[in-house]
């Protein structure tokens, strides 16, 4: 089942996208009345989304735990919290239209809202390398239909199941006085999910690269392409950079991956090469702990260029819900419970945040020097 807005909401608020050449030389720039429409769908799609997800109680529990770990974090994301919006357009080659019938796969330009953003629920937090790296994008269609995707720059996703993403957040609180979670904590976690284990081994082969810039985004979670026949394509898909390095944080700068890609967007644009892997038989579906061999088939789809940055701030992407289940029409979910449960509380975390008072990002465009 995907988790698309009522047809009549996206109506009354869809309008021509406007493209703009003035940024960043040769840029493309979303509108903002682009970011409006998926506001507005955000607003009449979480009170739809609710007749359908998950419990209160379940909600809630994530949500405590989220409090617990991190603090109240009052108007930010309740994960990822510390995040920069970025604008620009996707050119599909037309290589996906015969696995998907999806609108956004035929040959073309549509544009893109996003956010960059480190894990963790803390939003004042000190950029650290090590620190997973997030990627939403908010893709905008001509009609009425849209796709939205969180990426990670990880190989492979620590948990496979809700209660094991729980257990694992809980596990994480940091004890005063050492800035490090309890070792103790942490082992018995680790012996309660070897899947876990398994997965961080994993993570730990393949370190971070130097910036958001150079960094390989994927989605982890199993989706299907569905084309006009109805054939269903098992897939996962990532975004690899065009561009092979970015500059490194400044020493001591809090903010040092910020504010460094930053500066690489003001060079000119960014840009990364869309790829889809079919899986085959046997291959898991429904775990995200677990990738899929090398040998796998991909393709190339299209080409992500990101043109500018901008301060979280009301009325751009920082007030969009990048919900995994926001799906057009040619792209459905696997049966992996972790998407349910991330749409579950992606928009619980969005209704809470919307409705707290807001601070200030700590990440400020206007504040980047040369």
């Amino acid at each position: 089942m995907t988790n698309r807005p009522p047809r009549a909401a996206w109506r009354r608020t869809r309008q021509r996208w406007g493209l703009n050449d003035a940024v960043n030389r040769r840029s493309i720039l979303i509108g903002l009345g682009a970011v409006g429409a998926f506001l507005a769908v955000d607003l009449g799609a979480v009170a739809y989304a609710n007749k359908w997800i998950g419990s209160d109680s379940a909600r809630r529990t994530f949500l405590d735990g989220f409090r617990t770990v991190n603090g109240p974090q009052l108007g930010f994301r309740k994960n990822h919290a510390k995040g920069l919006v970025v604008n620009g357009y996707f050119e599909s080659n037309g290589n996906a239209a015969d696995l998907s019938r999806a609108a956004l796969f035929r040959p073309g330009q549509v544009p893109v809202a996003g956010r960059f953003s480190l894990s963790g629920g803390d939003a004042q937090v000190a950029d650290t390398p090590g620190a997973a790296r997030g990627l939403g994008l908010a893709f905008g269609f001509p009609g009425d239909e849209q796709w939205r995707t969180a990426m990670l720059n990880l190989p492979v996703f620590p948990d496979n199941s809700p209660s094991g993403f729980y257990d694992r957040l809980l596990a994480s609180k940091l004890v005063p006085g050492t800035g490090q979670p309890d070792p103790t904590v942490t082992k018995a976690f680790l012996a309660a999910h070897p899947e876990t284990a398994a997965a961080m081994a994993i993570i730990k082969k393949h370190p971070p690269t130097a910036g958001f810039g150079d960094s390989t985004f994927r989605s982890l979670n199993t989706f299907y392409f569905v084309n006009g026949a109805g054939t269903r394509t098992p897939v996962r898909w990532s975004l690899v950079p065009q561009q092979s390095s970015a500059p490194p944080p400044r020493p001591s700068d809090a903010n040092g991956l910020f504010d460094a890609l930053i500066q690489q967007l003001r060079a000119g644009p960014l840009r990364w090469h869309l790829l889809i892997t079919i899986a085959e038989a046997g291959d898991p579906l429904t775990d995200a702990t677990v990738g899929w061999p090398d040998d796998r088939r991909s393709i190339d789809i299209g080409l992500l260029t990101l043109t500018g940055a901008a301060t979280e701030a009301p009325g751009n992407a920082r007030d969009i819900n990048f919900d995994p289940l926001t799906l057009p029409d040619g792209i459905e979910p696997s049966d992996d419970p972790l998407l349910s449960a991330r749409s579950d509380i992606y928009a619980a975390s969005y209704r809470q945040r919307t409705g707290e008072p807001t601070s200030p990002s700590p990440v400020r465009v206007s504040e980047v020097g040369p």
